[in-house]
């Protein structure tokens, strides 16, 4: 072959497979690769000696929330760290439109709208999308707290139909998040259904993973089996107080699953916080009729009590974050206006003002707009490194472009896994790694040529230094670059090297 853009040479591969390393060549042309005999006489435009380095296939992010970060990014409204944390660690391809949120129906009305609005500003790496339940639900049905009719049922299956023969790459559902917690599991059958028809998977963010996890898997499973819907668990975990070691139930539950012969796969980020909005904090009534409803309610002091209440006895069939763990494990992570806040708990912040912690989440979230973002301290790290080593998982951040203080995942995920998980404490080998972050992925979502070195393959590469690549971002500093990341190829095009994101966007909005 001649026509080279780029020869990668002297390095180790890992395919994507978990087939032990292999010393190859790999070259790129056009937007493909192909791969070399060590050694080989071939004419390239750039010839790179990566002797003693690993070359990977781009990394997948299984699980994010960066539908519009881009966007975001070209209005201002996100600085450059904060829009290509991912792709300086070696993600080429992101999935987003998770936990049931996704930016179409709603903000665009298709795939392809999105996919205009981002080639319009220019991306570093590539972005595929699910369909979200709850953004089926507000379209449609809106933000009441009630059950969907028939009609209504039949109308989300339609707009699901569109978008996933348009090109989105599945079903999600966010089952703690209004509206989607107003549904029955009867509802999400049947939209799974619809993701079974286009042989793509119902991916969940459970209904409870807290002391819970057991009936929302279970639930999970049943929507999977009664749809005939490949079965994907978000971010699994058991958190909180309450289910801390239960991931030794849930994973052998899983495992007899696969064993049986079903399709069931999750994904995992490596950290022992999750992150989410403050208001997921507020029981599900609070929230009947949409932002500006609970708002209002919040402005109320008789609503707060109630909500008080709810928190401190519990609300059947809902995962209280707050009633698992306590506003002690919960700091704020971004407020605009509060930055004051930030890096700080609940707890402590209502401490300095001598008032109930609910009063002061009231008042926040009122004069941030219901926009705080939180960190949540509330998982084991047993629990985190059994998710991660069983085979049928594979790696997601989970992460949320943000300004002020952020999660570290979304900078810090995948070098993490390598730098940590791998190297140090040897959960598993290289290869195996990822395979986690690549073709595992890949093929969970049908990205046809992505997550593998094969002839013709796309021309999505990672390389990094097995020996020194590490994640750096903490929670103090949560965008900070890893180390060990020596180069990011997207579509052909180096976009990142030595941590500098270069200035080519071949990133586009892929339809599968």
């Amino acid at each position: 072959m001649t026509g080279f853009s780029l020869l990668l040479r002297g390095g180790l591969v890992a395919d994507g497979t978990g087939a032990p390393l292999a010393a190859r060549d790999v070259a790129v042309v056009g937007r493909r690769i192909a791969l070399v005999e060590p050694g080989s006489v071939v004419a390239s435009d750039e010839v790179a000696d990566v002797s003693g380095l690993v070359i990977a296939p781009g990394f997948i992010d299984a699980h994010t929330h960066s539908d519009t970060s881009a966007l975001a990014g070209a209005e201002g409204e996100l600085d450059t760290e904060q829009v290509y944390a991912a792709v300086r660690q070696g993600v080429t391809v992101e999935v987003a439109g998770n936990c049931g949120s996704s930016a179409f129906p709603g903000t665009f009305s298709g795939l392809a709208a999105l996919g205009r609005a981002h080639a319009a500003v220019g991306r570093a790496n590539h972005l595929v999308s699910l369909v979200g339940h709850g953004s089926l639900r507000a379209a449609v049905v809106g933000h009441e707290a009630r059950a969907a009719t028939e009609t209504e049922v039949a109308r989300m299956a339609e707009v699901l139909d569109e978008a996933l023969a348009a090109g989105a790459v599945g079903l999600s559902t966010g089952l703690i998040y209004t509206p989607g917690t107003y549904a029955n599991t009867a509802e999400v059958t049947a939209l799974a259904r619809v993701a079974a028809q286009h042989r793509k998977p119902y991916v969940t963010h459970l209904r409870d993973e807290m002391s819970g996890v057991e009936g929302a898997l279970a639930e999970a499973v049943a929507i999977a089996r009664d749809s005939g819907a490949a079965l994907h668990v978000s971010h699994h975990k058991t958190a909180g107080k309450y289910a801390w070691g239960r991931t030794e139930t849930t994973l052998a539950t899983l495992t007899g699953l696969r064993a049986s012969g079903m399709d069931v796969t999750c994904d995992v980020y490596p950290y022992t916080a999750g992150s989410t909005a403050l208001a997921a904090m507020l029981p599900p009534w609070a929230h009947d009729g949409g932002p500006a409803r609970l708002l209002a309610r919040l402005r109320d002091p008789e609503q707060r009590a109630l909500m008080a209440t709810a928190i401190s006895e519990g609300v059947p069939g809902w995962e209280n974050t707050v009633g698992n763990g306590g506003w002690d494990r919960i700091s704020v992570a971004c407020a605009r206006r509060h930055r004051h806040y930030q890096g700080r708990t609940i707890a402590d912040l209502a401490a300095d003002r001598a008032v109930d912690p609910v009063e002061l989440v009231a008042e926040l979230l009122v004069a941030e707009d219901g926009d705080v973002s939180i960190i949540s301290h509330s998982m084991r790290e047993d629990d985190v490194r059994r998710v991660l080593a069983v085979p049928f998982s594979m790696i997601g951040s989970d992460g949320v472009p943000k300004r002020g203080l952020p999660h570290p995942r979304w900078a810090g995920t995948f070098s993490r896994v390598l730098g940590h998980y791998s190297r140090e404490a040897g959960l598993f080998g290289i290869a195996e790694a990822v395979r986690k972050m690549t073709g595992a992925t890949a093929a969970r979502f049908g990205l046809a040529g992505r997550g593998v070195l094969r002839d013709g393959a796309h021309a999505d590469l990672v390389v990094f230094d097995p020996a020194l690549v590490a994640d750096r971002a903490t929670f103090e500093d949560p965008l900070a670059a890893p180390d060990g990341v020596r180069m990011v190829v997207v579509g052909g095009s180096v976009v990142v090297r030595d941590g500098e994101v270069l200035a080519a966007r071949p990133g586009r909005v892929l339809a599968c």
